[in-house]
This record gives structure tokens, C-alpha cells and sequence, in this order.
């Protein structure tokens, strides 16, 4: 299974982008031998449109048109539903299972995140009820995303 990371904003040259290569790296070196084919991440521009809704709108559509046909996806919001890192791990797990191709990750920008056209997310995740700068948000995930790998490989990273 291959596991996208699809966000608006560039994070290049940033300690936070600095800290998301290295999970990402981790994560395709570790996951590899567990069916995980690929990690990465990409990155979109930040709308110039001058009214927000506006903006993402139009984040939303280059967003929706980049992820793979028959992608599972899961939205990452404020207002989604928490998991734990081991329930992180075991979705991940179940659907490498269940032959998904592509688990998407989508990251909205300044402004927020809508419905993707022509899209349908499997669930909306949250980390915790705070709200966390784009940056972080997109290092704790990427972060959780090796976590949950080490936790399939039953490797100490994790230790609960």
C-alpha cells in the first residue's frame, strides 16, 4: 500500500520540513518489508485568491485532482474524530490488508479544508481538540504514520 501525504503549503528549508523528511524517510525504510511501498508527501501551493472561501475552494479542487483514483482518504480537521497511536496503527494495518492501494492524507491550508469534488474521505482525524499550526499538524502526522509502522513491526520505537 502505497501512503500519500497531500498538503497545501510548502514546508521546504523549515525545522518542521526538516523533521517531517526524517519520519518519512524512517517510515519507507521501515515499512517497506511490511507492505507500506511508499511514503510521501506533496505539497501544493497556498491559493492567491483574495476571499477565503474562495481559497479553498480552490485548494480543495487541486487537491481532489492530485490524489489516485480509488484512493481511501482521510481528512485531517480540527473537528475530526482522535485515535490512538495503536488504533492509528491497526487501521493502517487493516487496510494494507484489505488490498487498498492508496491511503491518502489531506492537509488543507491557512484557510481550512472542504468536501473534496468528486471525492469521498473514509474519516476526518483529529489531534486532540487543539488547533495546530499547518506545519505541525503535517510533522505529527508524519510522525504517527512511522510510529504506526514500528508498532506493525513490533519495534521498540513505541513504547506504551
Amino acid at each position: 500500500m502505497r501512503l500519500w501525504i497531500y498538503c497545501i503549503g510548502h514546508m521546504r528549508g523549515t525545522p518542521e520540513g526538516l523533521l517531517c523528511e526524517d519520519f518519512v524517510d524512517r517510515a519507507r525504510k521501515t515499512g517497506r518489508g511490511l507492505g507500506f511501498t511508499a511514503v510521501s508527501i506533496e505539497e501544493l501551493p497556498v491559493s492567491k485568491h483574495r476571499e477565503s472561501a474562495v481559497r479553498i475552494k480552490d485548494e480543495c479542487e487541486r487537491l481532489s485532482a492530485r490524489l489516485p483514483d480509488g484512493a481511501h482518504v482521510i481528512l485531517l480537521d480540527a473537528k475530526g474524530k482522535g485515535m490512538t497511536s495503536e488504533d492509528f496503527a491497526e487501521m493502517l494495518g487493516s487496510l494494507r490488508d484489505v488490498g487498498t492501494k492508496d491511503l491518502c492524507f489531506v492537509i488543507g491550508g491557512p484557510d481550512g479544508l472542504a468536501a473534496l469534488p468528486g471525492k469521498k474521505a473514509g474519516r476526518s482525524l483529529a489531534f486532540g481538540p487543539q488547533t495546530w499550526p499547518h506545519l505541525l499538524a503535517r510533522a505529527l502526522l508524519c510522525e504517527q504514520v512511522y510510529r504506526a509502522i514500528t508498532i506493525l513491526a513490533g519495534h521498540p520505537y513505541h513504547r506504551a
